[in-house]
């Protein structure tokens, strides 16, 4: 794996997110209420919506359009609804936010 480091821990609010713009399109980093980072594709796979802009809750987001809910671990749909976003390695060390760059690379090939 190749660490990219995209910034403070500190820079995402407990239960919040921010987007980092990849070459495989937008991708949001999560950060929860026990302080643990999680990287996934931003769109819900429903209507697009922004998950970035999602309720954070335990390891999961909600969509802000329709309510469909993500496991932050896997990227699968909860309860009735079907589907599943991209999910990508993250970690913190040292407070900073590192990102596995060469997947990012490979899913853009």
């Amino acid at each position: 794996m190749s660490w990219i480091d995209i910034g403070s821990i500190e820079d995402i609010p407990l239960r919040g997110a921010r987007v980092v713009k990849t070459k495989v399109g937008c991708v949001a980093v999560f950060r929860t209420s026990e302080n643990e980072v999680f990287a996934t594709s931003d769109r819900c796979p429903h209507k697009n919506g922004p998950l970035s802009e999602g309720i954070v809750h335990g390891q999961s987001v909600t969509c802000p359009l329709h309510n469909w809910v993500f496991d932050l671990n896997t990227g699968v749909a909860q309860g009735a609804d079907e589907g599943q976003i991209d999910t990508y390695p993250a970690k913190v060390e040292a407070g900073r936010i590192l990102l596995d760059g060469t997947l990012l690379m490979n899913r853009a090939a």
